[in-house]
């Protein structure tokens, strides 16, 4: 399963790419690859307000709909479209195309609540 180096993962299994006070939230390689083929995704409308570890979005794959969970508070300030049409994109790149919404960061001290990438793999390998 590839994890990015420079994101920062839930036990969840959402990623948060932080550049500034902008980051780019989606789902790992490890989730899009337990879902199966996603189907459709749900996303929050822009300016809306999100609360770290809150539901936020959900997907729904030929095997289960599952609720996806906010690395980070914030506001909503983009969503990916693309996904509207083309869901399977977080199937095939779900670190880069399969990317779901941008947040303005409220609480940037979050980011301690949440695994590193080495951690994240470790955190990967005892659910083996």
């Amino acid at each position: 399963m590839e994890v990015m180096d420079d994101y920062y993962y839930t036990k969840e299994h959402e990623w948060i790419r932080i550049e500034d006070n902008i980051a780019t939230v989606g789902i790992s390689e490890y989730a899009q690859s337990a879902l199966g083929d996603i189907t459709f995704v749900e996303l929050p409308e822009i300016g809306m307000e999100v609360e770290q570890f809150e539901q936020f979005a959900s997907v729904e794959s030929v095997k289960a709909a599952s609720d996806i969970y906010c690395p980070m508070s914030g506001k909503v300030i983009d969503v990916n479209t693309e996904l509207e049409d083309s869901p399977d994109l977080i199937n095939r790149n779900c670190y880069e195309k399969g990317w779901m919404v941008q947040i303005e960061l409220s609480a940037p001290e979050e980011k301690t609540n949440l695994m590193t990438a080495a951690e994240y793999q470790k955190f990967l390998e005892s659910l083996e």
